[in-house]
């Protein structure tokens, strides 16, 4: 997250956070498909690669990201959610904890890759962060943005019958502050990465089926032919654009 006093920090909520997101089929869910996008286009079993996961929180990404014998730096600015990925994550040797928001990170150190996930939809101002992104991938490397969609935001409000909230522009009278306070509408993202050094290589909506399920119990139960079914149609026209998130993976020119 970042530390302009319109964006969301977690400290206080890391703990609710991290087990509302990750013991639940939502956040496994998400956290697979995106390893599998980075696995497929960037090839994560070669050459160690020195990695930026911004804004990564507690180190999911990153633990998976470790695992495979990369270097990763991982930031945040909540002080609590560091202090969880540093309990989870042990000292290990090729982890660096860095306490900071994203526009303050020094572009003199540049990366094989920048991860970016489930960030931009917590800030006021998501552009100038998209451009320090950039500026921190190495050129050839890789920029790879996850966040809140809001166009599937919308859809699912219509389908589960909160037409009131959407015609209130789906802004909350008490904030939650568990829930995006600023998704993010794809091609409105795409449009601003097309004017920037980069090459777009990936598109894929992430969780495009499990959370339109009537039947919540189905999101366990039939949590594996879910899980295809999204690997098969995230990258496809029309279902990409339905996923709860959105990603897009680039390479800089």
């Amino acid at each position: 997250m970042e530390n302009n006093s319109s964006d969301q920090s977690f400290d206080t909520l890391a703990n609710k956070f991290n087990k509302n997101i990750y013991g639940s089929t939502k956040g496994q869910l998400r956290h697979e498909l995106l390893l599998h996008y980075l696995q497929k286009n960037i090839g994560l079993n070669n050459t160690p690669l020195n990695i930026l996961d911004a804004g990564g929180g507690t180190g999911k990404m990153t633990e998976a990201l470790l695992r495979l014998g990369h270097n990763v730096t991982l930031t945040d600015i909540s002080s609590e959610a560091l202090e969880l990925a540093s309990e989870n994550l042990g000292d290990h040797a090729n982890l660096t904890l860095s306490h900071t928001d994203i526009l303050s990170l020094p572009e003199s150190t540049q990366y094989d890759l920048v991860i970016c996930h489930a960030v931009l939809e917590w800030l006021k101002e998501p552009l100038p962060v998209i451009n320090k992104l950039v500026a921190l991938a190495k050129n050839n490397g890789y920029l790879s943005l996850s966040f809140f969609n809001y166009d599937a935001q919308l859809f699912g409000n219509v389908l589960y019958g909160n037409i009131d909230y959407v015609e209130r522009g789906m802004t909350k009278k008490n904030v939650v502050r568990l829930s995006p306070n600023n998704p993010q509408k794809p091609k409105y993202i795409l449009s601003y990465l097309q004017t920037l050094p980069l090459d777009i290589i990936q598109l894929a909506g992430i969780r495009c089926f499990h959370d339109y399920l009537r039947d919540l119990d189905k999101q366990v139960s039939m949590y594996e032919q879910l899980r295809a079914m999204e690997l098969k149609y995230s990258s496809e026209e029309p279902y990409l654009w339905l996923g709860k998130y959105f990603l897009a993976i680039s390479q800089k020119q």
